[in-house]
């Protein structure tokens, strides 16, 4: 074990040692130095106080009252340039449900473990002389890791009321390490889980983020809800428990959406795409019509759009993500049949979702289809689509794509910004979607002309139909691009 320590870590320890000092690695890299893992940080206790700490490392920082030192190294490892060093200690009463009102230094590891959240995690290897020894167990979180269970330390309700964040840790941890949550620690998850409602959303979107990028995130879910939490988190996700679907679906609503993030999460992919895949038909139950085989859920993918982006927000989640996701889960439902597809078709599909969006819709739909029980991901439908997407690519698809923009076309027709640039300009771009060897100086200048002269409620309404124009498709032959996407 004492291979897999970094060196940093043991220098470390040393420099304590010969000061007169003890030294513990202390929780989860210990845990995972038992279970072969490679620990995500590095964790340092000691019976040295917080100003001998700083003493002994003048590259170091203290700047909370919790005796947490930072100790800077000269490491390469992001994980390595600050270890953090921190005095036995004991917490007193937790009055936000979060932090401890007083923090209390103590003599012992044993009593620093005490305070921990579960007994996998309370755990400390001794470090004397920068050597490795023997491992401090007093919860017999080593027999708790034999046996994948997460157990919490002494009193799960007090624990959980120490901490509520801890009420989401444990159910990280159960699906991060794949094991189950103990009997009573789970009982208590359920007695405590409205005190969920007293943490900061950043926290929680953390510890989220961490379960559905879990290789288990499906489980994850599952465990959010068994625990009742999930009502503190997406409670509108709770909606499609029990909601069934109608004969293109042999699911819930619930079971669909946990199978298709089932899915995202095996392939590996990210966590826009898990959160999409989670989400996608969130908005069926509100547009739910009639029952049984015939049922309909016309326009869920709107509403579930408008839902997404409003859990996401509750959540904190970046603006970055949350427009994404929100993206992802408006236009999952895009319609595409070989024999139906023009080019034309396609380059307004591009306009209407983005070229960058295209890869993870794709991905979504494969999660789509899996969560309902097909067999295969990616059907030659999707493969033909791709190929078109290929062949399309390079044409005009937005009005910066055009060989005239407004200052150009104010300057031709001599008239000032309005509402009459913009219905020229949608006009033209549709043409040039129709038909790109349109998206010419010569073209665009002659039919500007040619269209100025119309009345402005005619032109609004052109540039309404225009933008209405109902999606095509055809198929077509082009070899090169059909071989590279395997299809015939």
């Amino acid at each position: 074990m004492k291979n897999k320590i970094p060196q940093e870590v043991l220098g470390i320890a040393e420099t304590l040692h010969k000061a007169g000092h003890e030294a513990y690695l202390v929780g989860g890299c210990v845990r995972d130095l038992i279970l072969n893992k490679e620990p995500k940080d590095w964790d340092v206790a000691t019976n040295a106080m917080p100003d001998e700490i700083l003493k002994l490392f003048p590259e170091s920082f203290y700047e909370n009252e919790f005796g947490t030192v930072g100790v800077k190294t000269d490491s390469l490892d992001d994980r390595l340039k600050v270890v953090e060093v921190t005095t036995f200690r004991v917490e007193g009463k937790y009055s936000d449900k979060r932090r401890p009102d007083e923090v209390r230094f103590v003599k012992t590891i044993e009593d620093d473990l005490s305070r921990r959240d579960f007994t996998i995690n309370a755990l400390a290897l001794n470090l004397a002389d920068g050597i490795a020894k023997n491992i401090i167990d007093p919860f017999e979180g080593q027999n708790d890791l034999k046996k994948k269970i997460i157990r919490a330390v002494r009193d799960p309700d007090e624990r959980f009321s120490e901490d509520a964040l801890r009420l989401m840790r444990a159910v990280r941890l159960g699906t991060e390490l794949g094991f189950e949550i103990e009997k009573e620690t789970a009982a208590a998850l359920r007695r405590n889980a409205a005190a969920l409602g007293s943490i900061a959303r950043e926290r929680i979107r953390d510890e989220v983020a961490k379960i559905l990028l879990a290789e288990e995130a499906a489980s994850g879910i599952e465990r959010l809800e068994e625990a009742g939490l999930l009502l503190y988190i997406f409670p509108e996700l709770r909606e499609g428990i029990g909601v069934g679907q109608n004969k293109h679906h042999i699911y819930t609503v619930w079971e669909h959406n946990i199978r298709a993030l089932e899915y995202s999460a095996k392939k590996g992919y990210s966590l826009e795409v898990r959160l999409a895949s989670l989400l996608h038909d969130v908005g069926k139950p509100r547009t739910k019509r009639g029952e049984g085989p015939d049922s309909t859920f016309h326009g869920h993918e709107v509403v579930g759009a408008k839902m997404a982006r409003k859990m996401l927000e509750a959540l904190c989640f970046s603006k970055e993500i949350t427009d994404w996701v929100t993206d992802l889960v408006r236009f999952h439902l895009f319609y595409y049949n070989v024999g139906e597809v023009t080019e034309a078709g396609v380059r307004r599909f591009l306009r209407r979702v983005g070229p960058d969006l295209v890869p993870d819709l794709i991905k979504v739909r494969e999660a789509d289809r899996i969560g309902s029980g097909v067999p295969k991901a990616v059907p030659y439908k999707i493969r033909h689509l791709l190929f078109m997407i290929e062949k399309v690519k390079q044409d005009p698809i937005s009005p910066k794509m055009l060989k005239m923009n407004g200052n150009d076309m104010m300057a031709l027709l001599k008239i000032e910004p309005g509402p009459r640039v913009g219905f020229i300009l949608s006009i033209l771009l549709e043409e040039v979607l129709d038909d790109p060897s349109r998206n010419t100086k010569d073209y665009l200048e002659s039919r500007a002309q040619e269209l100025h002269h119309r009345e402005d409620g005619e032109l609004n309404m052109l540039a309404k139909t225009a933008r209405e124009k109902k999606e095509e498709f055809e198929n077509v032959e082009e070899e090169e691009i059909k071989k590279k996407f395997y299809v015939k």
